[in-house]
């Protein structure tokens, strides 16, 4: 395990001491100006990486395993339909799916809370609109919008139906959103479905995908298992969107 976490530390500051090159670069180069605290932005970088390399390998060792297991037991046939589904299954019922539906909807509500990226953008959009946008109301309606999505396509890959048709939908609904939603908030609701797809709820919506594609019958794990993913960079903005809408809503009904 101490080789392990050794290993990932190598490969943390990898990634990061680009980062540190172009941004100190700059700064010396470019700007030609002395960098201010030099001692704190030095420990802060040591912070980030220490810090990094225990993150990425204790999802490694205890969280991507597990999400892995919980995906493939939950999606067992045996599990869902009893011991007479151990011979195959010919039809699909999807209401048969329940567990797995809420597993999907706490995994995905659960990991988007736990995502450092999402946090970081809270914490700046709560500072640049001076406490208007609160941190843990972003969070939750990031969540929201996650859940529902992975939900939704949980429900997509058992019934087998194309996933275009979600995503086109999807988009149209945040078209006729964006219309309409405060000016302030559309691009803060874009950025919020990016940083969903990102270190913590990646690897466990991919083993949820995946898993269930193998294990329903009929379908294949390179067709049905990918696209869960995108439902949970699209539904966050049209959750961030309604959020801000039904606030401006409520104001507007107290200022009446």
């Amino acid at each position: 395990m101490i080789e392990q976490l050794f290993d990932t530390l190598l490969a943390t500051i990898t990634d990061v001491v680009p980062i540190a090159v172009i941004i100190f670069g700059f700064q010396l180069v470019v700007l030609r100006r002395p960098i201010a605290h030099l001692r704190q932005v030095v420990m802060g970088f040591a912070y980030v990486l220490v810090g990094l390399a225990f993150f990425l390998e204790g999802l490694e060792l205890a969280l991507f395993p597990l999400g892995k297991l919980m995906a493939t037991q939950l999606t067992d046939p045996v599990f869902l339909f009893g011991e007479e589904a151990a011979g195959g299954l010919s039809n699909i019922d999807w209401t048969a799916y329940g567990w797995v539906y809420l597993f999907a909807l706490a995994i995905g509500f659960s990991t988007t809370i736990a995502e450092p990226s999402l946090l970081a953008v809270a914490i700046k959009a709560n500072e640049v609109s001076a406490g208007g946008i609160g941190v843990w109301g972003l969070r939750v309606a990031v969540a929201i919008g996650v859940a529902l999505g992975i939900g939704l396509g949980v429900f997509r890959i058992i019934t087998g139906t194309p996933l275009h048709w979600y995503i086109m939908a999807g988009y149209v609904v945040v078209v006729i959103q964006t219309i309409f939603a405060p000016r302030a908030i559309v691009a803060l609701a874009y950025d919020s479905g990016g940083v969903t797809t990102s270190t913590v709820t990646v690897p466990l919506v991919a083993a949820l995908g995946l898993g269930l594609a193998s294990t329903v019958p009929g379908r294949s794990p390179a067709l049905d298992g990918f696209g869960l993913i995108a439902f949970a960079s699209l539904f966050p903005i049209i959750s961030v969107i309604a959020y801000a809408q039904l606030a401006e809503w409520r104001a507007h009904r107290r200022s009446a």
